[in-house]
């Protein structure tokens, strides 16, 4: 079982963490069941926000009385020092502990640094003072953004996208924690569910030791195979190297990683789902997506009125109102018949 460090925090835990944006989808005993059943298997880095609705009460319930045995990352994306506070004070009483091991700003624009005139750095340092946190952490989805967090020497820990759909520049950010002895925790390691094959998601990851990717995980079947992971690690061997390189020829270019950042849609459009269609009826079974309910919503896309607002939201500077017009197309030669899905 390989187990990773997060540069200067010291935290040391086993390669594989769970990611728990996934479980506010599940009840409170399934997702409970789920997230012991990770402690139990071996894991011990569990993530989660104040964003992802009860997903920190779930986490709670489920292993507040192992907190010494476990290591616990939030995050909060606060509109002024007031909620900053709000929001720690929150996420403790939700997972029923007096101090996170990382507190993450969560999914920013920029690298707040002090005297920026937020506040936000100081917060931080002030929680950590108090002890309530232990560790700064910070997470974006932007690279320029986030090479200037690992440039600043402020944080503690980056958490990034991390796949093997990443770019070259994106890959080489493994590299520039490492030089700054920085934590690493990679988050979207299957691209938003465009990638299907665990085992070579696995695989490529063990190339960086320094890297924690965080799975999101609903159901026990998932959990099960990363488990698995942990006894029998894939390596990247010629097979999984020449299947990463046919899907990347296959997924090159813009594509939609569906983190749903851009929405809400002020017209109903469900962007994070109809902006990626063309891939997932591709790799996902075709009833699954090709039934009247996708249809309507795909329909909807019609009703764009170019407001731009998901352009100006999406962290990967997307031209998101054409990525929706073509996958609109592409879905419609599909239903014709005219394009097959496979």
């Amino acid at each position: 079982m390989k187990q990773v460090t997060l540069g200067s925090t010291g935290i040391t835990v086993p390669q594989n963490g769970f990611g728990a944006l996934p479980i506010q989808r599940i009840s409170e005993d399934d997702a409970a069941a789920l997230v012991r059943g990770a402690y139990e298997g071996g894991m011990t880095f569990f993530d989660t926000a104040r964003a992802y609705t009860d997903s920190e009460v779930k986490m709670g319930k489920a292993i507040a009385d192992v907190r010494d045995k476990i290591f616990i990352a939030s995050k909060t994306k606060p509109v002024s020092v007031e909620q900053f506070w709000k929001d720690l004070e929150t996420t403790l009483t939700n997972l029923k502990t007096d101090y996170l091991d990382i507190y993450q700003l969560h999914c920013v624009d920029q690298c707040y640094t002090p005297e920026d005139g937020t506040g936000f750095y100081e917060a931080l340092l002030d929680a950590k003072k108090q002890g309530k946190i232990r560790h700064i952490g910070i997470t974006t989805h932007k690279i320029a953004v986030a090479e200037e967090i690992c440039e600043s020497g402020l944080y503690e820990t980056l958490q990034y996208p991390l796949s093997y759909l990443s770019t070259e520049r994106e890959i080489k950010l493994t590299e520039k924690c490492r030089e700054h002895n920085m934590g690493y925790i990679a988050m979207k390691g299957l691209a938003g569910g465009l990638i299907t094959n665990s085992r070579a998601a696995m695989a490529f990851m063990t190339q960086f030791d320094n890297v924690i990717p965080i799975w999101g995980i609903q159901r026990k079947k998932e959990l099960d195979e990363w488990l698995a992971f942990f006894d029998e690690t894939p390596e990247m061997d010629d097979e999984i190297r020449s299947f990463i390189e046919e899907e990347k020829k296959n997924m090159s270019g813009d594509f939609c990683r569906g983190c749903g950042y851009c929405m809400p849609c002020p017209q109903g459009i469900s962007i994070n789902d109809c902006a990626r269609m063309s891939l997932m009826i591709r790799r996902a079974p075709s009833d699954a997506w090709l039934n009247e309910h996708w249809q309507a919503e795909m329909q909807k896309i019609n009703n764009c009125v170019n407001c731009v607002s998901c352009m100006k939201k999406c962290p990967y500077e997307l031209n998101t109102p054409q990525l929706l017009k073509d996958n609109l197309a592409d879905y419609e030669n599909v239903l014709a018949g005219r394009t097959s899905v496979k």
